[in-house]
C-alpha cells in the first residue's frame, strides 16, 4: 500500500485500531463462530468498539471475508508465480511447491483455516472455491510430469496424490499452534518427509 493510501487509511479508522488489525480479530471472530453466524454486532462485541465505528475500516462483513481470502490465496498464488515453482525438473519444482504451500498455511494460518471452512453459499465463497481448485489441478499436472520422469511413483493416479497430499496439510489447521513447541520449519520438514516417503519413487525428497 502506498505511503498517501496509508494517510488515508489512518485518517478513516478509529485510534488504536487499523484496517488490519480489524481484519485480524474478525477472521479470528468467524473462525470461532463461524462466518454465515457472526453478525456485525457480534464484531463489534469483540472489537470493543461500536457497529458504526466498524464503517470506518470496510464497508460490510462481505468486504472483511474478500479481504481475509485475499491473504489466504494471495499467499497461494504467490507460490505458483515464484520462479521456484518453474525452474528445474519436475519432481523439484514439486518439492518447492509443497514446501512453499506449507509455510503459506503456517505463516497465515488463521486465514487458510477461514478459507477451507467455506460453504461456498455466496458467489464471492463460490469464487474462492474455484481458485482453490485450480490449486490441485496444477498439482496434479506437476505430479504427473514428475511421474513422466520416474520421480514420482507412477501407480497412483495423480489426482489422488494431489488430493491426498492437499489433505495433509489442509488438516494442519486442526492441530498446529503457531508460536508452540513446533516451529514453522520443523513443521514444514516433518511433514513434507512424511508425504514424500509415500509419494516419491525412492523415499527421498
Amino acid at each position: 500500500m502506498s505511503t498517501s493510501k496509508q494517510a488515508v487509511t489512518a485518517r478513516r479508522g478509529r485510534p488504536g485500531y487499523d484496517q488490519q488489525t480489524v481484519l485480524q480479530i474478525a477472521v479470528d471472530v468467524f473462525n470461532r463462530h463461524g462466518y454465515e453466524a457472526t453478525s456485525m454486532g457480534i464484531l463489534a462485541e469483540n472489537l470493543g468498539i461500536s457497529k458504526s465505528a466498524i464503517y470506518h475500516h470496510v464497508p460490510s462483513k462481505e468486504d472483511l471475508l474478500r479481504l481475509a481470502l485475499d491473504e489466504a490465496l494471495g499467499g497461494l498464488e504467490g507460490v505458483w508465480a515464484d520462479g521456484r515453482s518453474k525452474d528445474g525438473s519436475a519432481v523439484q519444482r514439486l518439492s518447492f511447491v509443497i514446501k512453499a504451500i506449507l509455510r503459506v498455511l503456517a505463516t497465515r494460518l488463521p486465514y487458510v483455516t477461514l478459507l477451507l471452512r467455506l460453504r461456498g453459499n455466496t458467489d464471492m465463497e463460490q469464487a474462492a472455491l474455484a481458485r482453490r481448485r485450480d490449486f490441485d489441478h496444477r498439482l496434479a499436472d506437476l505430479v504427473r510430469m514428475a511421474q513422466a520422469e520416474g520421480s514420482v511413483r507412477g501407480d497412483i493416479d495423480p489426482r489422488l496424490i494431489s488430493r491426498l497430499v492437499f489433505g495433509t496439510i489442509n488438516s494442519i489447521v486442526e492441530w498446529y499452534k503457531p508460536g508452540g513447541t513446533l516451529s514453522v520449519d520443523e513443521l514444514i520438514t516433518n511433514v513434507y518427509q512424511i508425504i514424500a516417503r509415500g509419494m516419491y519413487s525412492d523415499g527421498d525428497d
